[in-house]
Formats: structure tokens, sequence, C-alpha cells
């Protein structure tokens, strides 16, 4: 069949279907321009004898070729956007970040110095400027904001404390202080603020971050170790060391004299320090938050210790405001006024110190983590290491979970304290 019949054979098979206006769907014989696209698909090969085919399911096979064509080229799109170099995609999204503030607030931790280290050398290394806060909020509300570049962070990985210094800011806790903090923030040209500190500064941090809009990020900075999401936080580990030390000095006087030593160390609401020390050291018992122990229970521990002759014992006690190493202290005295009972708070002397290796090396994970999290479009997240893994926790949830107790270990002392 020649071109021409073939439209012809077409046409006769459409009779009866017109569009608007004309065009080749009329009656009769296709024009010359059209006879060569009605030979290029021949329709009446899928479409029943003396069936008549309308005119959209034709222009459908008419035109089937730029169909494909314009698949093809969406195909090739994706694949185009899924082969973009992915830095260069992270770019163009945190387009708007170029400058990141760096602040240490609250309690200060052994460690604080790497995590600032690592910051600033890993920011700097991405290609972001970077300034530091000093004297942690307060330097928000007061404009002790000041450039920082490697130089600055050179030799503090083993430095106790915090080269920029820390304060807990009661300004900064009012709407009026936030708002002369974000003014101070805005006119430095920062972007993004990194904040190293416990529960207290990371509230600060998610609340700066919800009233602003201001990406905020959090590194676990404290020594009590009771940040949700992450494993250890920055400063623990050497004041576990610290405390360890201490007890092990206090147990040769405690031996000598045939005491009774009630060793307070801190935790805030949390036992990971009194506990783990405990164990650590030897200790014969630990009072914690997570476990209620009454005056009884510890009388009954020390009946148990005389019948064994045992004439010296330590406790450890987590600090608290009603019931702290004192408390216990004075009922005890009152319960065997034959011992020699004495206590001992460390106080400050845990913050204070060199940090450890393990200290070092989550500090400097995590300071990484926190500029690849705000290279990532992350935003008022907590960076921490669970499992050996950097993990991020929304800050919200870092400060009102639970971080898991292991009630283990209270059996674990238990056994070992006979």
């Amino acid at each position: 069949m020649q071109d021409g019949e073939e439209g012809v054979a077409v046409s006769k098979k459409t009779a009866g279907w017109q569009t608007a206006g004309g065009g080749p769907w009329t009656h009769g014989t296709p024009s010359a321009a059209t006879a060569g696209c009605h030979a290029a698909v021949d329709v009446s090969a899928f479409l029943p004898e003396n069936s008549v085919s309308p005119p959209i399911l034709f222009l459908f096979f008419q035109n089937c070729r730029q169909l494909f064509l314009l698949y093809f080229a969406y195909i090739f799109f994706i694949c185009y956007l899924c082969a973009w170099n992915k830095r260069d995609f992270l770019n163009y999204k945190m387009a708007k970040i170029k400058t990141i503030g760096i602040l240490t607030s609250g309690g200060d931790a052994p460690g604080m110095n790497a995590a600032i280290r690592a910051v600033t050398r890993a920011g700097i290394y991405n290609g972001f400027d970077i300034k530091a806060i000093y004297r942690g909020y307060d330097g928000l509300i007061t404009n002790d904001i000041r450039p920082f570049t490697t130089e600055n962070v050179s030799g503090i990985i083993g430095q106790g404390g915090t080269i920029l210094k820390t304060a807990r800011s009661k300004e900064f806790a009012t709407e009026e202080g936030r708002k002369k903090a974000h003014d101070n923030l805005a006119a430095a040209g920062i972007d993004a603020l990194v904040v190293i500190g416990g529960n207290g500064s990371l509230t600060g941090a998610m609340k700066f971050a919800q009233e602003f809009d201001i990406c905020c990020i959090g590194l676990p900075g404290t020594i009590d170790n009771d940040l949700y999401g992450t494993d250890n936080t920055i400063g623990y580990d050497t004041t576990m060391n610290t405390i360890v030390e201490c007890v092990d000095r206090i147990r040769d006087t405690a031996q000598s004299h045939e005491r009774i030593f009630f060793v307070e160390v801190m935790g805030r609401d949390a036992g990971f320090l009194a506990q783990n020390s405990a164990i650590a050291s030897g200790a014969e018992a630990a009072i914690i938050p997570e476990d209620s122990t009454d005056v009884d229970q510890l009388a009954r521990f020390m009946e148990r210790g005389i019948r064994k002759s045992k004439r010296s014992c330590i406790v450890i006690v987590s600090e608290s405001p009603k019931c702290g190493a004192m408390y216990y202290a004075d009922r005890v005295r009152k319960e065997f006024p034959d011992y020699d009972v004495r206590v001992s708070i460390l106080g400050h002397l845990q913050r204070g110190g060199r940090p450890s290796a393990r200290d070092r090396i989550l500090a400097s994970r995590t300071g990484v983590g926190a500029i690849e999290a705000i290279m990532q479009g992350q935003r008022n997240i907590m960076v921490g290491v669970r499992n050996n893994e950097v993990a991020y926790v929304p800050l919200s949830e870092a400060i009102r979970s639970d971080k898991p107790f292991d009630r283990k270990l209270i059996k674990v002392l238990d056994e070992l304290s006979i």
C-alpha cells in the first residue's frame, strides 16, 4: 500500500470524527502534509475490523515518539541529580551558612578545649569562618565575639577547662537577654551556633533556635553523663578517673584510722559517676538517685561489715540538696556512735585536670561531627557517639529524655562489697 493509500485507509476508519477547527481529522483523503505522519504508524493493525478510533487515541499513537523522548529526558534528569557531586549539592543547600560561632556554657568539663579545637579546625578545613564567643551566653549578650583561626586552638587539646571561659547566664534566661544575644549574633554575621555544654546549656540553645530560627548544634560537654543520645559525655571519663584516684587516697587513711568515709561526688540528678566510681575504686556502697537507699538499709549494711570485723568502709554518695553525704553521715553516727565517721566532699576538684585520651577522642569526633551536621543541613540537634558511631539526636530529645541506667551495676557492686 502506498503512503497516500494508507492515509486514506486510516481516514476511512475514523470517519465521523473531526477536530474542532478541522485539520487532518476530516472526511476524505488526508492532505499531503499529513500523509507522511499517517504512514508512520498503521493504527488499523491495532484495531478491530470496521471499528472507529477516537481522535485522542489516534493522536496518542501519532505522538508516541515525542512521549518517549520526554520520558527518556526525565530519566536522564533524575540520573543527573543522583550523580551530582554530593558536596556541591550540600554547599548549595547550605549556601546561607558561611560563619559558625562556638561557645562553652555551664559547668566546665575536661575535654571542652579538645571540642573547641575540633570544631575550629574542621570548620576552617571545610571553608567556614569561625568566631569564638567568650563566657558562654553572656558573651553573646555583651558582644564578646572574636574571629578564631587554627592558631588560636594550637596546643589546647590536652588542656583542662575551656579557653573560651564559661558562665551560667541568668540574663539569657529572659526574652530581653535572648533578643540582645540574637542582635549581636546577627551583627557578627554568624549563621550557625555550636554550643558545648550540659542539660541547661542545650536547653538554652533549643529555646534560642526556636525563637529566632537559628541553626544550633549541641555537643555534650558535662561530667554528669546525664544527656540522652550519647553513650558518654565529654568530661565524664576524666572525672571518673579523678574520683577513683581520690578514693584510692582516702582509703589509705580510712584503713589506717579505721574510719567510715562518706565521699560525695557530683552527678546532678544522675548516679553514673557515683555508681561506676564505686565499682572502680572498690567502695563498699553507693547511694544514687536511681536506687532509693534509706538509713535502715545502710545500717544493715554496716552491721554486716562489723560482723566480718571490718573497721573501715567507704560509701560513695551522689550529690543531692536534700540527702548528701553529710545527711547520711549524721544518721550513721547516731546508729553507730563507737565508729569514727568522716565526710569528704570532692567538689570542684572533679572538674579539673588534663582530659583523658577517651575524652579527647570523644570531643574530637563530636566536634568534627558538628561541622558535618551543618554541611548536611541538620538543625537543632546534639552530636553524640552511640555504639562507637557518631549519632544525631534532636535537642529536645537529648535534654528531656531520661538516659537509661544499667541497674545490673547495682547488683555488681552489691556482690563485690561482701
